[in-house]
């Protein structure tokens, strides 16, 4: 954990050069942008696609973005399921959790790109699309990127900094010569929006069986996102989609394919497992699946992109502006790297469980899962990894114990003008200050940080990171 706040003038802000517009890309591009740092965000799409693959939205992503006033946007756009579901009776509830945002959203990746477009465009973000990297060259003092534009002509970009967080077939990371270590989990999975006939009851609905395994969630629109695999299918991602192969397998694992008919969009997807060993190469940073990269089990992908762009967006910015040292930039690798980790153990161990063939094995996964969800310890930690309301980050020897944690949502006591409740206290995208409301001293404001006052009782006083963990902890008498 890193805290280190020293009350220096700020120099012009430099600029930040990412590479990818999809949600990692663009919350990190417009939390820099607000900061007041000079951003570029290249794409190598000419346009915007409305291929999406991920569409749920856990409850720690959510209180990102209510960190950012951007929350109520997105769930206008989608619908709340109570948790998630694995295999046979076995799945997690959410609704349980400590949090404003009880459940997953869901609402497909495109209008989650759209919210942080918008945000991004007006705080400054410069962005550019058909920009294609074709090479990355760093030295002490910055990083020139080398693009093809969508006309063909050649330019070099500079920057003092530059964020890869272009894919799993990142162009930064390729031109940083970084292994991307890892195998292939499930090859060939089909993805379709599709109408149906006969909603689904339990929605979001999954079941797995011999010959595959199919999922539906409904998208708000009268579509519904179909992804199925075929065990054993071993077709190359550019095949197209049999849609009545994809029934099929619907009906295999339902007894019933709804009536599914009018597809508008169809692909194939490869699902690997890699993990990209540094996070940071000098001046550049990995963030997304660019860094790390897992199953579609759990809707874990997106989310964990997005926390790690919040994570490194105000070190950047910190360092850039002069008030804190450029070692905090270490500590975006040694925080968010062994998260990526976890996540890739996670969703890899319920693809494993999705994939079992074996009437047995299936039998005794179904009963394990069962009886795990049904211990409140073991469900209330699943609930909590899965939503990364539990994800944590190192606190030095002797540190208070809710140092690293992540900030609950504090109520604050009530002045006029002033903000009510942490996360809100958190869009001014600085630390904050938590004092204890009998503190006995006024206020005091210091230099990149909002002070503010808790409504409750309890005598600890907090300073929240911009990216609302706990950096520092306290208990006042």
């Amino acid at each position: 954990m890193s805290s280190s706040l020293p009350p220096q003038a700020a120099p012009a802000p430099a600029g930040v050069l990412v590479v990818g517009a999809g949600p990692t890309g663009l919350l990190l591009a417009g939390d820099l942008a607000a900061a007041g740092v000079r951003v570029t965000l290249v794409e190598k799409r000419a346009q915007e696609s409305n291929l999406t693959r991920a569409f749920a939205v856990h409850a720690r992503t959510l209180e990102t973005f209510d960190a950012r006033g951007i929350a109520e946007a997105l769930i206008a756009t989608g619908s709340f399921t109570p948790g998630v579901r694995f295999f046979g009776r076995g799945g997690i509830d959410m609704t349980r959790l400590p949090t404003r945002f009880p459940g997953v959203l869901l609402t497909p990746q495109y209008e989650t790109e759209r919210v942080l477009e918008e945000r991004a465009l007006k705080a400054g973000a410069v962005l550019r699309r058909g920009a294609e990297v074709t090479g990355l060259r760093q030295d002490a003092d910055g990083v020139d990127v080398e693009i093809r534009t969508a006309d063909g002509a050649a330019e070099t970009l500079r920057a003092a900094y530059a964020v890869g967080a272009d894919g799993v077939r990142s162009a930064v990371r390729k031109a940083l010569g970084l292994p991307f270590p890892g195998k292939s989990v499930l090859r060939s999975v089909m993805l379709a929006d599709v109408r149906l006939d006969t909603a689904p009851p339990g929605l979001p609905a999954f079941r797995g069986v011999k010959e595959g395994f199919a999922f539906l969630v409904p998208f708000g629109d009268g579509y519904y996102r179909a992804i199925a695999w075929v065990h054993g299918s071993d077709l190359p991602s550019t095949a197209p989609v049999d849609f009545e192969e994809l029934k099929a397998v619907t009906r295999a694992a339902f007894g019933t394919d709804f009536g599914m008919h009018d597809p508008r969009w169809t692909s194939r997807f490869h699902s690997d497992e890699r993990q990209v060993p540094r996070y940071r190469e000098g001046r550049v940073f990995l963030a997304g699946d660019a860094a790390h990269v897992h199953s579609p089990a759990g809707g874990l992908g997106m989310n964990t992109g997005l926390q790690d762009a919040a994570n490194l967006s105000w070190k950047l910015a910190a360092v850039l502006k002069g008030t804190a040292p450029e070692s905090l930039l270490d500590s975006y690798h040694d925080e968010r790297h062994p998260v990526g980790k976890l996540v890739l153990r996670v969703s890899g161990a319920i693809v494993r469980g999705v994939l079992l063939t074996s009437p047995v094995t299936r039998r005794l996964r179904d009963t394990a899962a069962l009886a795990a969800v049904s211990l409140p310890f073991a469900a209330n930690r699943g609930a909590l990894v899965v939503s990364g309301i539990g994800i944590s980050y190192p606190a030095p020897p002797g540190s208070h114990p809710l140092t690293g944690r992540r900030a609950p949502d504090l109520p604050l006591a009530e002045r006029a003008g002033e903000p009510t409740r942490l996360y809100e206290a958190l869009r001014a995208g600085t630390h904050v200050r938590v004092l204890p409301r009998e503190a006995g001293a006024p206020p005091r404001q210091e230099t990149g940080v909002t002070t503010v006052t808790r409504a409750d009782a309890r005598r600890t006083a907090l300073l929240v990171r911009p990216d609302g963990y706990v950096a520092e902890a306290r208990e006042l008498g």
